[in-house]
């Protein structure tokens, strides 16, 4: 299973989740709660306790792999993300597959595909850009150290903010599942689902990096967020966004 690491960028790091980041956990969620429409933020200390021990739980059992969001300009942490979905794709072939399984010895194998999710930053932190240094080197230790052949994300698809933040890091939207799930508001959500390739990674890498680079030029431009997830969107989601 993959074994916890410190991705450390300019602006954020992005370290290991464990039981001391609790505290500062409920004071980054609780500084406004009206930008969380969709997504799952803990609410007080004891609901961070318990966010952090069902995250530790998923990561036990190697069902994922989750971060403290660090900024590093004052050192405070300012929300979280993880590596979920872990799936293997090494070893004989056997039907149906199992996944979430990997081939030989659980402590060395890392996996072939994955999913960055559960992301989410304290107000003060959206729109600085941490969120888009954070996903690149989630990226870049996907592709680079796993050697990924694909990782997934996804939106609620009322949240356009969140459609637009994934996409302008230069994912495909592949569509939208419709009455996916129960949504955070209890409402039946359809989800859009994002994806970026092996061999796309080159490429997408470019596009971040170039979008960090400008991130102080008020004239970079935007990449329009795809029609059909516009087409089965409709609300007023808020995103961290970078």
């Amino acid at each position: 299973m993959p074994v916890p690491v410190i991705l450390t960028g300019r602006a954020v790091r992005l370290e290991p989740l464990a039981a001391h980041h609790a505290q500062a956990l409920a004071e980054a969620g609780a500084e406004d709660r009206t930008t969380y429409a969709f997504t799952p933020v803990p609410h007080g200390l004891e609901a961070a306790r318990e966010y952090v021990a069902r995250a530790l739980a998923d990561q036990a059992a190697g069902r994922s792999l989750p971060f403290a969001t660090v900024n590093l300009a004052d050192g405070r942490v300012v929300g979280s993300t993880r590596f979920l979905e872990l799936d293997y794709w090494q070893g004989p072939l056997v039907w149906p597959p199992a996944p979430g399984v990997p081939f030989g010895d659980p402590a060395t194998a890392v996996p072939d595909a994955a999913e960055i999710g559960n992301t989410w930053l304290s107000p003060r932190a959206q729109g600085t850009g941490i969120n888009t240094e954070a996903k690149l080197l989630m990226l870049r230790y996907a592709f680079e150290h796993w050697g990924v052949q694909r990782i997934s994300l996804r939106a609620d698809a009322r949240n356009l903010r969140s459609c637009t933040a994934i996409e302008r890091l230069g994912a495909t939207c592949e569509g939208v599942r419709r009455a996916h799930s129960r949504g955070l508001d209890g409402v039946v959500r359809s989800t859009a689902f994002y994806s970026i390739l092996d061999e796309e990674w080159p490429a997408v890498r470019d596009i971040i990096e170039l979008r960090i680079a400008a991130a102080t030029s008020p004239s970079a431009p935007d990449r329009a967020i795809n029609q059909e997830c516009l087409r089965h969107g409709g609300g007023n989601g808020q995103l961290i966004h970078a």
